[in-house]
């Protein structure tokens, strides 16, 4: 009989510890399909092609509501979700809404209160300002985004914790290379609004500048002039 019980337990522990485990890994595999299959390597979003899908998406999002907010996890895992979830959701808002030109075209688009993760109701201003911005990671900036031309592009697989770094690396060395969104030269500098909107983000230990070298290529004086580039809201298909 104690063996029964000895086996029983170690059987409930071993199902509960992998469903855990397989659930954090389908959160990001369905999402990181469906990016696969509707977005280019330009970043460029299929939204009709989306819209044959978007069961799978609210699959998705179902799966970030029931594994919300886990103490546990570390601040790459924790990024990760957020930047996934950010990206996810206004995905499903272009979509409640297509076809449209622009983001803009939606009244309030980023204080729209329509999901639910845990027990409460989420916008997309509370995911960027109040969790994401806080977590001292300004290149987040690069991994969000819009659903607009001027905005990074929206990278085709998902954020994960184990290659988070090189992510995110990845997606701010490719903003700051496309011409069509930076202009970056030795003594000048055309930089996205993101820069200027967000300006702190980018100033948490050193200057603007001292940032940007460490993701391109040009050796930008200290000295060169700063400008920023008109931003493009049409959407990003």
């Amino acid at each position: 009989m104690k063996n029964i019980l000895i086996f029983a337990f170690t059987l409930i522990f071993s199902l509960s510890f992998g469903t855990e485990k397989n659930l954090q890994t389908l959160d990001h595999a369905i999402f990181n399909s469906l990016l696969q299959k509707h977005v280019s390597k330009q970043g460029n979003v299929d939204y009709q092609g989306f819209k044959t899908d978007i069961k799978k998406l609210h699959t998705y999002i179902e799966l970030l509501s029931a594994n919300h907010r886990k103490e546990t996890w570390s601040k790459n895992e924790k990024l990760a979700y957020w930047i996934n979830a950010y990206n996810a959701l206004t995905i499903d808002l272009i979509l409640r809404n297509y076809p449209i030109k622009s983001i803009k075209d939606i009244k309030n688009p980023w204080e729209q209160r329509l999901w639910k993760l845990g027990d409460k109701l989420y916008n997309l201003d509370e995911i960027e300002h109040q969790i994401l911005r806080k977590m001292n990671e300004p290149r987040i900036h690069f991994a969000i985004v819009c659903a607009s031309y001027s905005c990074p592009k929206l990278q085709n697989e998902a954020f994960t914790s184990s290659k988070l770094e090189e992510q995110l690396s990845k997606a701010t060395k490719e903003f700051l290379a496309d011409k069509s969104r930076n202009i970056i030269t030795k003594d000048e500098i055309k930089l996205s609004k993101i820069f200027q909107w967000f300006s702190k983000d980018f100033k948490q230990n050193e200057s603007l500048i001292d940032f940007l070298i460490l993701y391109t290529e040009v050796k930008i004086s200290p000295k060169a002039k700063k400008s920023y580039l008109d931003y493009n809201w049409d959407l990003n298909e």
